[in-house]
């Protein structure tokens, strides 16, 4: 009972260690990328439309990704009644429990020490800070991820253990209705069924088991049809055209369509290892020339432990790497993996490092301590150096020359949306410039505005009598009224409008349009 009371200790220490420094300054932070307005959006809208298997932005369908980081961002706004602290609970929340993960992985394949070296090492890199505090699916898609492969693990190397099987297929199921991918963790199935061809140390080979493996595609099923079967069935019973075209968006176009032949951040093969690893992955890539050859050793002796978790990794470097389009966020699910690749070796090279120079013991322990300070500093000064969103002082601005009169949006950003005083309407977000349908409105809605980018401005309306209110999303925008109308755009009614309003006035989300900064 004592040791049992010691490793618990232990293990609520490092979890209160990653909620400490993912959560520093949470209650200052405010949406301030174009991913977080909008999965903010997205989800305060869900709130308060009740849409909750089809998401939409500004009452336009969504079509990007799936659901489930969105309710969960709901609930939490729901149950919190702050938006602002809502979008960042999930990060937080996969942050103590990746670190859980690692800390049990490391001692059941290893030792204690080896599950505190794996948790910490994940806490100190680069990557973890920079994506478990954002309010993106990426911070939750992690944790899916860390579930599935903690479950394989323990039924690959620790098993059988098919519950454990059976919970990773169920993780991998949710994992894909937060993000396609979420499926990464059955890669490590290829480098086990190597390890047992091979006949690899520390494999457990289950062979005759046809029908227990295929029953994890149920469970996998099963966790994606927390969100897939309502759909159908919603659809089916009364979904249009605009359904149906959302379905096909989200099965084909968004997943394999979008990895065969990426749209946006199309990026080299090499993208990750030459742009990303080096920075996102510190301080871990600065032991890579001692690790690799000790690695070498290690696979040498057929070690099936270090086989599956490297060859998982890159796998999952490898099939992110294959897609045209790469984001530095994308590799992040790899990085559970190599953190226990490295822990079981860290003492053997920390020891190697500091044996022969005795006085940099210190040094390297004050290093590290001080490396854990900085980023929880850094939790509480960003966001004073960030300050307001630019787009929350245009729209309060917005409001208040036009008197909370509806408000035309054209080439919006979803900050736009968010931020809102007054009704918007919009002719969709994505394709051209929408600037005729814009004065076509004006045209039939004389006390309607307009917000306009400058770059598209002098087409329709004229710049004496457009109204400057600032810059944001790199451009700088005009507010008009239909009196600035210069005659020179055709009046030609748009094919689809939209209509938006928040239900609430901004002042009743203090938490979200007026963070409290001191």
């Amino acid at each position: 009972m004592p040791r049992f009371n010691t490793l618990m200790a232990e293990r609520l220490a490092l979890m209160v260690l990653a909620l400490v420094l993912v959560g520093a300054g949470i209650g200052w932070r405010q949406p301030m990328n174009v991913d977080e307005e909008r999965f903010l959006g997205v989800a305060l809208e869900m709130l308060q439309s009740g849409h909750w298997f089809i998401p939409h932005r500004a009452a336009e369908i969504y079509g990007d990704k799936p659901p489930l980081f969105m309710w969960t961002v709901a609930l939490f706004s729901n149950l919190s009644g702050s938006p602002s602290i809502a979008l960042y609970l999930p990060g937080l929340f996969s942050a103590a429990t990746i670190t859980w993960v690692l800390h049990d992985l490391g001692r059941r394949l290893w030792n204690r020490r080896v599950g505190v070296i794996a948790a910490l090492l994940f806490l100190a890199t680069y990557q973890s800070y920079s994506i478990l505090r954002t309010g993106q699916i990426d911070s939750f898609l992690c944790l899916w991820v860390a579930l599935g492969l903690y479950g394989l693990l323990r039924h690959l190397l620790l098993g059988p253990a098919w519950g454990w099987f059976y919970l990773a297929c169920a993780a991998m199921g949710l994992g894909i209705i937060s993000k396609g991918v979420g499926f990464v963790p059955a890669l490590v199935l290829l480098p086990y069924a190597w390890a047992v061809r091979q006949r690899w140390h520390g494999v457990v080979a289950m062979p005759g088991q046809a029908w227990r493996w295929s029953a994890g595609l149920l469970w996998l099923l099963a966790g994606c049809a927390i969100w897939l079967l309502p759909l159908l069935v919603s659809i089916a019973q009364g979904g249009g055209a605009a359904e149906l075209a959302y379905l096909k968006e989200i099965l084909l176009r968004q997943t394999a369509s979008r990895y065969a032949n990426a749209w946006d951040h199309r990026e080299p093969f090499w993208y990750f290892f030459v742009k990303v690893i080096p920075k996102y992955w510190l301080p871990l890539v600065l032991a890579l020339p001692w690790l690799v050859p000790a690695w070498h050793r290690q696979l040498q002796k057929r070690d099936g432990r270090l086989l599956l978790l490297l060859g998982w990794v890159a796998l999952v470097l490898l099939f992110f790497s294959l897609s045209s389009g790469k984001r530095k966020l994308y590799i992040f699910p790899a990085l559970p993996g190599l953190v226990l690749a490295i822990a079981p070796l860290l003492p053997w090279l920390l020891k190697r490092w500091l044996q022969r120079r005795p006085a940099w013991r210190k040094g390297f322990t004050a290093v590290a301590l001080a490396w854990f300070a900085l980023w929880f500093a850094r939790g509480w000064v960003e966001p004073l150096q960030e300050g307001r969103n630019p787009h929350d002082t245009l729209m309060s601005e917005a409001a208040r020359v036009t008197s909370g009169a509806e408000l035309v949006l054209v080439d919006w950003r979803e900050g736009h949306w968010l931020f809102a005083r007054q009704p918007i309407v919009h002719f969709g977000f994505s394709g051209q410039s929408r600037i005729d349908a814009a004065a076509y409105w004006l045209r039939h809605h004389p006390t309607a505005y307009a917000l306009i980018p400058a770059t598209t401005l002098g087409r329709c309306f004229s710049a004496d009598k457009a109204r400057r209110l600032g810059e944001t999303s790199r451009a700088e925008w005009y507010v008009v009224g239909a009196d600035a109308d210069n005659g020179e755009c055709q009046s030609v009614a748009p094919s689809h409008v939209y209509h938006f309003a928040w239900a609430s006035p901004a002042d009743s989300l203090p938490a979200l349009h007026r963070p409290p900064l001191p």
